[in-house]
Formats: structure tokens, C-alpha cells, sequence
């Protein structure tokens, strides 16, 4: 992969039996070794600068930090930067946003150790890995008009069940501007009502 040198895998997750399994995996690829290991985002961000892997293996839901902030910090600091994404989750809103904030590869934790090894082999070799229903996702998210940071907001106040009223006195908005708002959303996510508009969200990750 990198030559006569071992492959130095960082690992980056809240989890310690993950860790353990990311190890263990990472012990089983030949030429490959466990440069060093995070269990929160501003810790990985710390120890990635610290000891620049060849590849940092990347958790998106991890406390303090979260996962697209730690892409966002590290590619600042190193263009070159080699991250691969995996998590529980698929939303691909989640997917889109930390690729397009520099990294190169998205997994699932669900995913085959064979899988995992071609993603990680992949991503340290300059190579983009995204699984194929992943990247259909990708594709129609790509295609679709992307909310504002308000329609976000506003979002997340309607999954919550509360009145345009209500949702207006909690942004400090006329309630005209909320149905506006509301407007653009159900426009935007393709849906008929709010609580079709939510369902929807959810599913592509644009709610936590």
C-alpha cells in the first residue's frame, strides 16, 4: 500500500469496543498497524495532528466534537488528509456534508470486514470509496435544493409539533415569515405536510 512503510491507521470513535474491532481488523491487513486511537472529536483532533497517520478511520456522532467539524478542522490543517467516515447512520445529508468537507470514503459499521479493509486499503491509496446504495443517495441529494440554515431551524421546531405561531415567538419572526418558510420547505423535501416534511428529514439525516 505505502511502500516497504506500515500503513499508520488512526481510529476515532466513542466506542471502546469499536475500537477494539477496528484494531483488530486493522491487525489482520498486512502491512497495516494502529498508529493511535480517539474516543472524542477534539481529542482526535489533537492526536491526528500530533501524529499525522496515513489514514484516520472517523466516527461522525462523537461528543465534544462532532464527526464533520473534526473533517472541517483536520483538512484546514492538511489538504492531503485521508478520512475515511464510518457510522452506525446512512442519512445522506450526513454523507454529503462530511464529503464534501474533504473526506474520501463513507462506510457503515455494519459493513463486512472485507469491506471495511477495501475501504480503509481504498482511502490510503487516494481513492474515493462510497458503497454503491450510498452513492445513488449521493446522487439525489445532490440533485436536490439544499435548506438554509433557517429552514433547518425551523425544521427542527416542527418536529416538536408546536404552531407556526409558536415556532414564529421561538425565532423571533413574524408568523407570515414562518409560512414562508414552511413554504420553501415542503417544496424543497418534495412533501405534501409538516409531518411528511419531518419523516422526510429524518431519513436524510437533516434531523439529529
Amino acid at each position: 500500500m505505502m511502500g516497504c512503510a506500515a500503513l499508520r491507521v488512526l481510529v476515532v470513535d466513542d466506542h471502546t469496543a469499536l475500537r477494539i474491532g477496528m484494531k483488530a481488523v486493522i491487525d489482520s491487513m498486512p502491512g497495516a498497524t494502529l498508529a493511535g486511537e480517539a474516543a472524542d472529536g477534539g481529542l482526535a483532533i489533537e492526536t491526528y495532528r500530533s501524529l499525522r497517520p496515513d489514514i484516520m478511520t472517523l466516527d461522525l456522532r462523537m461528543p465534544k466534537v462532532d464527526g464533520l467539524k473534526v473533517v472541517e478542522e483536520i483538512i484546514a490543517f492538511d489538504r492531503g488528509a485521508k478520512i475515511l467516515i464510518m457510522t452506525m447512520y446512512d442519512g445522506e445529508d450526513d454523507v454529503f456534508r462530511s464529503l464534501r468537507a474533504g473526506a474520501m470514503g463513507y462506510i457503515l459499521k455494519s459493513a463486512s470486514r472485507e469491506d471495511i479493509i477495501q475501504a480503509i486499503t481504498a482511502v490510503s491509496r487516494g481513492n474515493r470509496y462510497v458503497p454503491e446504495h450510498v452513492a445513488l443517495k449521493l446522487a439525489s441529494h445532490a440533485a436536490a435544493p439544499e435548506l438554509t440554515p433557517r429552514e433547518r431551524e425551523v425544521l427542527e421546531l416542527l418536529r416538536l409539533g408546536i404552531t407556526n405561531k409558536q415556532i414564529a415567538d421561538a425565532l423571533a419572526v413574524a408568523p407570515g415569515t414562518i409560512k414562508t418558510h414552511l413554504r420553501e420547505i415542503l417544496d424543497k423535501l418534495g412533501a405534501m405536510s409538516r409531518t411528511e416534511a419531518v419523516t422526510i428529514a429524518l431519513q436524510r439525516g437533516l434531523l439529529k
